[in-house]
C-alpha cells in the first residue's frame, strides 16, 4: 500500500481522512482509530454510521478532485490498542457507502 495522504481535509465541508492511499488498482481511505485499552470494545467499532457518512462524504470530494472512479474505492478501518503488547488489527472492504451523497 503506498500512502498518497495523511489527515485529508476537503477544502469544503467537514470530515477528515486519516490516510488515503493506492493498493493495486484501488483507492483506498483509511479510518484510525485507537484505544489505550480495549475493555469496553474494539477501537474499530467507535465508527458509527454517522463517522463512515462523514468518512464517504470527504471520499467523493477526494475522488471527484482526482478523477478516480468510484467503483475503484475502497473503505478500510485500522484498530489500534496500546498495552504492553500493542495489538493493530485490518480490516479491508469494511464497509460500502449504504447511501449516495
Amino acid at each position: 500500500m503506498t500512502v498518497v495522504a495523511r489527515n485529508w481535509q476537503p477544502s469544503v465541508g467537514k470530515g477528515e481522512i486519516d490516510l488515503v492511499a493506492w493498493e493495486g488498482e484501488r483507492l483506498v481511505f483509511v479510518e484510525v482509530k485507537a484505544l489505550s485499552r480495549d475493555e469496553f470494545s474494539a477501537p474499530d467499532r467507535n465508527v458509527d454510521s454517522a463517522k463512515r457518512d462523514a468518512l464517504v462524504r470527504a471520499a467523493r470530494n477526494y475522488v471527484r478532485r482526482s478523477g478516480v472512479a468510484w467503483e475503484r474505492v475502497r473503505f478500510d478501518l485500522v484498530g489500534v490498542v496500546f498495552g504492553d503488547s500493542p495489538v493493530i488489527t485490518h480490516r479491508k472492504d469494511a464497509f460500502a457507502p449504504t447511501r449516495t451523497l
